[in-house]
């Protein structure tokens, strides 16, 4: 049975600095993980976290741009394995933004939880996206209001 991740988040910010923080790799690696990514269609690239024996990852996501409307839509594969070249995850993140009154909305579909392997990931995942689109949050607050933390 194959699981989708679905989360609409709205940011009272306007849709271009949203933009930015999913499509400029330094501000991604700030609330996400290291990468070489490029807004360019056909693009491939790789988010590089710590591996997770547990989960048969060995710390690499495999990416490829697929579809990209400035300001409006984003997506590309997201594929893992335990290394050696083998693939266990081969799922496909989307995200979509649209003007909302004052502020932007951010609808976040991450497909392609297939296999039984997968479930593990499908859970992580479907929890880490919402912490990940509340750091994004933080970030857009702290460039705009500046850093309050002392």
């Amino acid at each position: 049975m194959k699981r989708t991740i679905k989360h609409q988040f709205y940011f009272p910010h306007p849709t271009e600095m949203v933009w930015e923080y999913l499509t400029k790799a330094e501000l991604m690696e700030l609330w996400l993980m290291k990468n070489d990514f490029q807004p360019v269609l056909g693009h491939d690239f790789q988010f590089r976290t710590n591996p997770i024996p547990s989960l048969d990852f060995d710390g690499i996501f495999y990416c490829k741009v697929l579809e990209i409307i400035p300001f409006k839509k984003l997506s590309y594969s997201w594929s893992s394995g335990p290394g050696g070249g083998e693939i266990n995850l081969d799922s496909v993140v989307v995200w979509q933004l649209q003007q909302a009154d004052k502020g932007t909305e951010v609808f976040l579909e991450h497909s392609g939880f297939a296999k039984k392997e997968n479930l593990d990931f499908y859970n992580g995942l479907n929890h880490g996206w919402v912490e990940k689109l509340n750091k994004i949050d933080e970030l857009l607050n702290a460039s705009v209001y500046g850093d309050t933390k002392s």
